[in-house]
């Protein structure tokens, strides 16, 4: 990177003060991480179960 500042001392005060005024900030719930491996694992069960179906009326099974 190069010594020289791109920005003014006074831009770059600026641009911390938006930075910290939390403008654009969105309260977010915590990442479940059982409730979407639950969820793919539903997916993945029905798929399953669908194609086991399928096999079955087509006589592979």
């Amino acid at each position: 990177m190069s010594e020289e500042e791109k920005l003014s001392a006074e831009d770059m005060e600026r641009v911390e003060k938006y930075l910290n005024s939390g403008f654009n900030t969105t309260e977010r719930k915590p990442f479940r991480g059982f409730i979407l491996l639950g969820g793919i694992w539903l997916i993945i069960a029905g798929l399953g179960w669908v194609s086991y179906y399928i096999g079955k009326q087509a006589g592979y099974l």
